[in-house]
């Protein structure tokens, strides 16, 4: 690991902590304005890179290997901190309050939290597994570290995917979906793998990391600190609501054909919509860059290639999320490029 590897555009992924101190600093300090931030932060992001063209190209991916990987693991401790900071600014805060920074929270712990520990699931280090386990019982999701990695990977722009959105399908109508058959897919994973190994169930990390999250929510409840429940709660709802707001963007309308085996096509990328505008590839981990992830699952982020030949979205992720939640602009912006991408 030689950090003369590194080049001076390759900083740009130090943003991927500069926006959690920054929520962390308000949360702590300036809690009122927590959300107002958050909010400003986002649509400044979705603006920038829908209206000016310099941004919609991130610079070339890192051939070597870099410590740029370091980065995701200092982040779990920024999001403890944050977390921590947030409790504490709510236990005896107005409503308001206790709402607008569960926004701010959320909005770091999904945009980036969720982001960074799909990453580390998705290294060889048990370490960096361990660590994405935390990540995911921060927001309540532990399921996400079972079904991502054995589920959506296998079936992604498939029928079978419950991350995947179909043609025509809305924001709103694929969240039901995909939440409940993510769980259930989870589990139906889980008790295979356990099987298959002959291991008992106490054995399952999904079985601790919910047990634990459910144990977390019930002293709450035990204690009456509904505002501290109200926070955590919601700061989750956000985050997952996120998550599965870009697993929406992702795959929108794109399947792969199935061969007389019955097996799906191998995954290329034409399966996966791309962006790769600068500002979310350096905070969110170049996660657009999605077809050369999905099709080279364990490429470190630093290396993942730009596909301009894959289905390409009309702004970045910070916009999209926002287009997303408006199903007739969503759908007026996509189906003309679905039609292209399909020709």
């Amino acid at each position: 690991m030689d950090p003369r590897s590194l080049r001076a555009s390759d900083l740009r992924f130090l943003l991927g902590l500069l926006l959690p101190v920054l929520t962390l600093e308000a949360v702590a300090l300036r809690p009122h304005t927590a959300a107002v931030g958050a909010l400003a932060i986002w649509w400044s992001i979705a603006l920038a890179e829908a209206l000016w063209p310099a941004l919609r190209r991130s610079p070339a991916p890192l051939e070597a290997t870099s410590p740029l990987p370091w980065l995701l693991r200092a982040f779990v401790l920024v999001e403890l901190l944050l977390l921590a900071a947030g409790m504490r600014a709510v236990v005896d805060a107005d409503w308001p309050v206790v709402l607008g920074v569960a926004f701010a929270v959320g909005f770091v712990t999904g945009a980036q939290g969720i982001t960074f520990a799909h990453e580390l699931g998705h290294g060889r280090s048990r370490a960096d597994r361990a660590l994405a386990w935390v990540l995911m019982s921060c927001v309540n999701y532990p399921q996400f570290m079972v079904e991502h990695y054995r589920g959506h990977h296998v079936r992604a722009a498939t029928w079978d995917d419950p991350a995947s959105a179909r043609a025509g399908e809305s924001l709103w109508r694929f969240l039901p979906r995909t939440l409940a058959g993510s769980l259930r897919g989870a589990w139906q994973l889980e008790a295979a793998r356990l099987a298959r190994s002959r291991r008992s169930r106490l054995a399952s990390p999904l079985l601790w990391c919910t047990a634990l999250n459910l144990a977390f929510v019930l002293a709450l409840c035990a204690l009456a600190q509904w505002k501290l429940l109200a926070f955590w709660l919601l700061q989750s709802a956000f985050a997952v609501w996120l998550l599965e707001t870009v697993n929406y963007i992702e795959h929108y309308g794109l399947q792969r054909r199935t061969g007389a085996d019955g097996r799906p096509e191998p995954f290329g990328p034409a399966h996966a919509w791309n962006a790769d505008h600068v500002l979310s590839n350096s905070l969110l981990a170049n996660l657009q860059r999605h077809s050369d992830h999905h099709m080279h699952a364990w490429k470190p982020f630093p290396q993942l290639q730009a596909m301009p030949q894959a289905p390409q979205l009309p702004t970045g992720y910070a916009g999209c999320i926002l287009l997303a939640a408006v199903p007739p602009l969503w759908f007026a912006l996509m189906h003309p490029r679905m039609a292209a991408a399909r020709a």
